[in-house]
């Protein structure tokens, strides 16, 4: 078992929580300047770990919350950022409009690889509670979330994300400067949740993309024949394959697909 002393504590590292901890102080300052925080923002930060981040954001916000599952590092937070009211608990049970209530969150943190899309779905479907999204995430799963139409890491989360926010990637962060190190490098990108919904039926248009992408080598007609009545569609030609679609142009073919019958 590995473990990792910071500042004359002892913890384990639990490979079950995914846990790589950023030592580099001047990423992390360079991570809070990207996200443009102001003292007064209310922000949110996720997983905070030993509290690399953590110091760097009250360097510019003297309060705020973190969200930390981890036993033994949440006492450590505590104890070492007394200002910073921890809650102690797995963010994707937490209740964020009640967290957000007051006004909207600035959303950071140093996601563990295994559980990147369920936070960002989290998030996705709370961006009404929340102004911006500066995350550390897999450098892979960066470019798949700023994917273009046309691309091999395009598929159902660049459409998905992209569809209800604008996606930014920032920077690269190269693997050495984690403990534990992991196998591959991270990126951090900033996300913002778009003020205009695009999307009426935003569980309809998931099921839609998911099933558009369903075997990406096969045509929009093959993989949507079964669930959608494809008679009504005259925008998009149907012997394209899902990875051409522009986002507006699934908005547009979700549009048609769901058109009251006359």
């Amino acid at each position: 078992m590995t473990k990792i002393e910071y500042k004359h504590t002892e913890i384990a590292v639990k490979k079950k929580f995914g846990q790589n901890f950023l030592t580099d102080r001047n990423i992390c300052r360079k991570i809070v300047q990207s996200a443009g925080l102001e003292k007064n923002d209310r922000v949110l930060e996720i997983g905070p770990g030993f509290g690399a981040l953590t110091s760097a954001i009250l360097e510019v916000v003297p309060e705020f919350v973190a969200i930390e599952k981890d036993r033994e590092l949440a006492a450590f937070i505590r104890r070492e950022f007394p200002s910073v009211r921890l809650i102690e608990g797995d963010f994707l049970a937490i209740n964020l409009p009640r967290l957000a209530a007051e006004c909207p969150v600035k959303v950071m943190g140093n996601i563990p690889y295994s559980i990147t899309s369920p936070i960002l779905f989290r998030l996705l479907d709370n961006r009404k509670h929340i102004v911006s999204e500066t995350l550390m995430v897999q450098h892979e799963v960066a470019q798949r979330l700023v994917a273009k139409p046309g691309t091999k890491e395009y598929g159902i989360l660049a459409v998905q994300l992209q569809t209800f926010c604008k996606v930014d990637y920032l920077f690269k962060v190269n693997r050495n400067v984690f403990r534990p190190q992991p196998e591959v490098d991270s990126a951090v990108v900033h996300i913002v949740p778009l003020a205009t919904l695009k999307q009426k039926d935003e569980e309809g248009f998931r099921k839609f993309v998911r099933t558009a992408f369903g075997q990406r080598r096969k045509t929009l007609q093959n993989n949507l024949k079964k669930t959608y009545d494809l008679s009504s569609v005259s925008s998009i030609d149907l012997s394209r394959r899902a990875e051409s679609l522009s986002i507006g142009e699934f908005s547009l073919l979700f549009e048609e697909l769901t058109l009251p019958a006359h």
